[in-house]
């Protein structure tokens, strides 16, 4: 099964937020320098280009000089230095980042205040500095889509609930979420791919710990439940399309075989339970969650029940 909604929006985070996200200091930059907007999700350890090296150079990226990048320029005369960093900062760089506190240099500086660059210094080192970015961004400019469905965290596994409307999505969320386990969004949830293996959902500003009661109308699951009934943001572990009950239709007995749902390019596994009057969903649910882990963990009870059924009838010994 295929489920793959289209996004062309290039999404950005202005550079204000990073700086508070991860405490920078800002050794200089433009009067608006914190509402300059970040689009690239990858970053650049700029040693290359501080030798002159610009092929392929992509300027719209955070910059960011550690030792090996200081040792190497400090070697030059002030003179050599002011026109390395004037064909760097040339470029449009939106922002440099100097890790381990390091004293930018004055030409540095300098080059800096005449293209409007914005110069940041942190105390962390190089490697973690790259490491915690990357990861921030790529969230933060991920491509996402929002979609019809409720997600929850039960038993660890992040159940993305998909269904027609007035399928009893919502009424199944407030059940599991009485019984311990966690809301993250109802009726729409925003889900981002932060990697080619990984979608993480998260609710909408507007419909942050809210679910829609048919009946009732819209309750604040945090107000009632408490501050441990909800979570920002889940990865996605399993989907679980909810229709209709059809007679006569198959539906899986055994579950030896997994079935997957492509979403925006990663298969997810996906379960599809039929809906009828007198199911107890929200422990089929519950029971689907923690199968699903112990697939994970490599046991699956399906094909356990049919190697047993092979031993009793001599097929393997």
């Amino acid at each position: 099964m295929e489920f793959n909604p289209v996004s062309n929006k290039k999404y950005s985070i202005t550079l204000g937020e990073i700086i508070d996200e991860f405490g920078f200091v800002v050794e200089c930059g433009p009067e608006n320098y914190r509402d300059t907007l970040i689009y690239s999700d990858d970053l650049n350890r700029c040693g290359l280009q501080l030798a002159g090296f610009y092929d392929l150079f992509d300027p719209n990226r955070l910059q960011l000089i550690g030792n090996v990048e200081t040792s190497f320029v400090a070697q030059f005369s002030p003179e050599k230095r002011m026109k390395i960093f004037d064909t760097f900062f040339s470029k449009g760089i939106p922002a440099t980042i100097i890790t381990r506190n390091i004293e930018p240099f004055p030409e540095c500086v300098a080059m800096a205040k005449k293209y409007g660059s914005t110069i940041l210094r942190t105390t962390a080192d190089t490697a973690s500095t790259l490491a915690a970015l990357l990861s921030s961004l790529k969230v933060h400019l991920a491509e996402r889509v929002t979609v019809h469905g409720v997600l929850l965290e039960v038993y660890g596994e992040g159940i993305l609930l998909l269904g027609d409307s007035g399928i009893g999505k919502s009424e199944n969320a407030i059940e599991l979420v009485k019984r311990g386990h966690r809301l993250i969004a109802d009726d729409a949830v925003e889900v981002k791919k932060v990697s080619s293996k990984t979608l993480v959902g998260a609710a909408t500003q507007i419909n942050q710990h809210m679910i829609e009661l048919r009946g009732i109308g819209v309750v604040d699951a945090m107000r009632l439940f408490g501050m441990g009934s909800v979570k920002p943001t889940e990865k996605i572990d399993l989907i679980i399309h909810l229709e209709d009950w059809v007679e006569g239709k198959c539906y899986s007995r055994l579950g030896d075989e997994v079935d997957y749902t492509n979403f925006m390019g990663i298969n997810i596994p996906s379960l599809t339970i039929p809906v009828k009057p007198g199911r107890n969903l929200a422990i089929v649910i519950e029971v689907a969650a923690m199968n699903n882990r112990n697939i994970k963990f490599g046991y699956n009870a399906a094909n356990e029940l049919i190697h047993r059924m092979n031993v009793s009838m001599g097929i393997e010994g």
